[in-house]
């Protein structure tokens, strides 16, 4: 599914139509009733961690207060896409695996709701693994399906607005709350997020690869950060937290927080990212990839890629090697 930084990519999409009516509603989407957008006004767009939400109101009512304008919006009048330019991003990594495919959906069924669940006037978006959101335009076939047919994908929900522009979603779940289930200080790029926090729960006797995953103290990281910035820093998936070094853990969480900016800030200027260790057979050093699926027991599994050569398996408090299995 769609990480931190391309969820704050896409509001910054929507951002533009904040104020604006909903003139006419499409999509496929059986979760809402579309036509219940139908004449009202997007009062705000808040992204946090791996959701987006879009405040509804009546348009007759006032428009009331949006979120405070982000340096990180400020700099996307520069380089993020107009609704006249449209969403269209560009992402240079490989084709996603099949496994992981299934892992994904699964994980997206089972997350759980908002605390504040129910009637409201919050709209909450949450995207499936090829997930997007296009702005003045339609997302196009670029390959043949299963079947051999070149059918372009069928949005979940079209909002046409009154200024002529639209906003276009594709595979997103979405369910009506009554507010955001936000906790800056657990968003990855949030100028609010706490290192303290999140220093702590690396330190745990768990395996790092489960704690990075961990949306309590890294909302918005997902499984292409996870992978990469273990790979930069040199640690194993699977090294338990416990048996690191302090320097080694402020110095995954720097990786960490910078990856995550850089990522977002290419993807304002239209840059894609290119994996040095996500889904390759190679690492930059041209040392074999190994590849397994790891996770909590009884929790969700996520396919991790790791070399064994840069990333050595480290000794546990009991002085066994790291497992390597999943």
């Amino acid at each position: 599914m769609p990480e931190g930084p391309s969820v704050r990519k896409f509001q910054l999409l929507t951002s533009p139509f904040v104020g604006q009516v909903v003139a006419k509603v499409g999509g496929s989407s059986r979760k809402i009733n579309v036509s219940d957008l139908n004449a009202l006004r997007l009062q705000d767009s808040q992204v946090h961690g791996k959701n987006l939400y879009l405040a509804f109101v009546a348009a007759e009512g006032p428009l009331g207060p949006t979120a405070e304008e982000t340096a990180l919006q400020r700099e996307a009048a520069s380089g993020a896409s107009s609704p006249a330019q449209g969403g269209q991003e560009h992402v240079c990594a490989p084709q996603t695996h099949p496994q992981e495919e299934l892992q994904e959906l699964q994980h997206s069924r089972s997350e759980s709701p908002d605390a504040a669940e129910g009637p409201g006037h919050w709209l909450r978006f949450h995207f499936g693994l090829f997930g997007s959101i296009r702005a003045n335009e339609f997302s196009r076939a670029n390959k043949a399906n299963k079947r051999g047919d070149w059918k372009d994908p069928i949005p979940r929900l079209v909002l046409h607005f009154e200024n002529g522009g639209f906003l276009v979603f594709y595979n997103c779940r979405m369910h009506w709350c009554s507010s955001p289930r936000a906790d800056p200080a657990s968003d990855i790029l949030s100028v609010e997020f706490d290192r303290s926090r999140a220093l702590g729960a690396l330190r745990a006797p768990d395996p790092i690869c489960y704690t990075l995953l961990d949306q309590r103290y890294f909302s918005g990281l997902g499984n292409i950060i996870k992978n990469e910035v273990l790979y930069l820093v040199k640690i194993h998936p699977l090294t338990q937290g416990s048996v690191l070094a302090l320097s080694d853990l402020e110095r995954l969480l720097d990786c960490a927080v910078q990856f995550s900016s850089a990522w977002l800030h290419s993807k304002l200027h239209g840059k894609g990212l290119h994996p040095q260790i996500y889904q390759k057979e190679q690492c930059p050093l041209g040392h074999a990839v190994m590849r397994g699926t790891f996770g909590p027991s009884g929790g969700f599994k996520r396919l991790t890629w790791w070399c064994p050569q840069c990333q050595p398996a480290v000794l546990s408090g009991s002085g066994d090697p790291s497992p390597v299995t999943g």
